[in-house]
């Protein structure tokens, strides 16, 4: 599957009939009914009581800003960390490979901070290749947020644990495309980045 091919997944959907009510801003969340109890306690519950975080620097229009990607190895004493507050480190993962051995046990944790308003329904979503070629696919949700506070400076989710590739055709190097999309398709992330599978 290439990447066209990607991202004409889900088009059928598209043709749903169904309308989504308008989205509404964080300040209008805020004051919402605000003499009702029950939904100022469920106002709280999203984080909306509390003292908003500001923005990650100032003017920034991101509303999901991904802060770092955690690679954790079975077979790795130490975590092998995607630090993705700046341009110039995403570019670089394009060009790297982290060595992964064969048969390791491995999954990805990911920090990220939300901003402006409530993010529906987030997906990571990662198409793999190899030489070329399309051989894996991801698509794992990982909910709805609302903007960070001071007693939630950021949110941090595990995905599933998966094993490394093993033999002599499955090692070499792999190259993936990771986004992060929300329910309106809106695309926070793209990031390019890959591994090499080694010999155990």
């Amino acid at each position: 599957m290439d990447e066209a091919e990607f991202q004409g997944i889900g088009d059928e959907s598209s043709k749903d009939q169904y309308k989504v009510s308008a989205k509404k801003t964080l300040e209008e969340y805020k004051n919402l009914d605000a003499e009702d109890e029950s939904l100022a306690k469920w106002k709280e519950s999203l984080g909306l009581g509390a003292d908003v975080l500001p923005l990650e620097y100032p003017g920034d229009k991101r509303k999901v800003v991904i802060q770092k990607i955690m690679l954790l190895v079975d077979s790795e004493p130490q975590p092998i960390v995607f630090d993705l507050t700046n341009e110039i480190t995403i570019k670089e993962l394009a060009s790297k490979r982290y060595k992964v051995q064969e048969k390791s046990n491995y999954k990805l944790r990911i920090q990220f901070k939300v901003q402006h308003e409530i993010i529906t329904g987030i997906r990571y979503v990662q198409y793999i290749k190899k030489a070329g070629i399309a051989i894996d696919k991801i698509d794992d949700h990982l909910g709805s947020y609302a903007p960070n506070t001071k007693k939630k400076p950021f949110y941090e989710v595990e995905l599933p644990e998966s094993e490394a590739p093993s033999g002599f055709l499955a090692r070499g190097n792999y190259s993936a495309i990771s986004k992060f999309i929300d329910d309106d398709n809106v695309n926070h992330l793209t990031l390019n980045w890959g591994v090499e599978i080694t010999k155990r």
